[in-house]
């Protein structure tokens, strides 16, 4: 009887493996761009689990860029220190004194701790930011609500570096830091950063890593997820408002990767065990995914 269980579960395991397999041919040696953070990064062992998500991606052949955020660690230690957080238009109005606390954190806190995950679990990983090798070249974001500070909006992108460290096994792990002119530090929002590696780099893929299950037409209600739209309707949630606050940079994100050559971006709820493997290597995946004008098979 022992020896029936055992090669049931065996069977079972076998079983998933070769299921997986079609899915593992499909994004080996795709470049699958990640990003990372909100609430989602706050559970210490979702975040062990995101990372070995990861490592296993890595592991059988996909190209991984992870762009991380870190607000809430942000706002933490700017109310450690005596700063109150300030927000606009879903954006942090970051003075001079903010920007050293998100500099601080993002580069030296938060991505040093997911390169030491990724290591830990068999990953060869580099934290950059967007100004090594000046791989972000910002400026300051302009906003007719009032003045965001050191705030940055994308110049330029050379993902060149980037390249160089896939090529040679690495995942490369990317703080939302741009560079000035004058090699000042601009705080870029972190969607539109992934959103800009992902077109620069022509990824397979965007996958954004967050606390909400998607968009939903009714945030109260986890039934009204919309699973699959176009462009042109995400375009539409944000102008008649039901895409708002927070939301809006990373539906915006989307809509400009996919119309930039990425072929799909997805939104999926990282407090969800292994999200990561669960929407790659299965058929019907979970949270909304973003597709070009028309092209959308379940638009609902």
């Amino acid at each position: 009887m022992d020896k029936l269980i055992a090669e049931g579960l065996n069977n079972g395991r076998v079983g998933t493996l070769v299921e997986a397999l079609p899915y593992i041919r499909r994004w080996s040696n795709k470049t699958v761009v990640v990003k990372y953070g909100g609430a989602a990064m706050k559970d210490p062992q979702l975040q062990r689990n995101v990372m070995q998500d990861l490592v296993l991606l890595h592991y059988v052949g996909v190209r991984i860029v992870l762009v991380h955020g870190g607000g809430p660690k942000i706002s933490q230690m700017m109310e450690q220190l005596g700063h109150e957080p300030k927000f606009v238009g879903g954006l942090r109005v970051t003075d001079e004194a903010t920007m050293e606390i998100a500099q601080m954190v993002l580069v030296g806190s938060v991505g040093q701790e997911l390169v030491s995950l990724l290591n830990e679990f068999g990953g060869r990983a580099v934290g950059l930011s967007g100004k090594d090798a000046r791989l972000i070249a910002a400026s300051k974001k302009e906003c007719a609500d009032g003045d965001l500070g050191f705030v940055g909006e994308i110049e330029s992108i050379d993902t060149r570096l980037i390249d160089v460290l896939n090529d040679a096994g690495y995942i490369v792990v990317l703080s939302p830091i741009g560079s000035g002119e004058a090699c000042e530090s601009y705080n870029i929002n972190a969607d539109t950063v992934a959103c800009a590696v992902a077109m620069q780099m022509r990824a397979e893929k965007l996958v954004v890593l967050s606390d909400v299950p998607g968009v939903m037409i009714d945030v109260n209600d986890p039934a009204s997820l919309i699973s699959e739209m176009d462009t042109a309707h995400a375009r539409e949630l944000i102008e008649d408002g039901t895409v708002s606050g927070g939301m809006i940079p990373k539906v915006q994100a989307a809509i400009d990767a996919i119309e930039s050559g990425v072929n799909s971006v997805h939104m999926i709820d990282g407090r969800i065990q292994h999200s990561l493997l669960v929407e790659l290597f299965t058929e019907g995946g979970i949270g909304t995914m973003i597709v070009a004008e028309g092209e959308a098979d379940n638009d609902q």
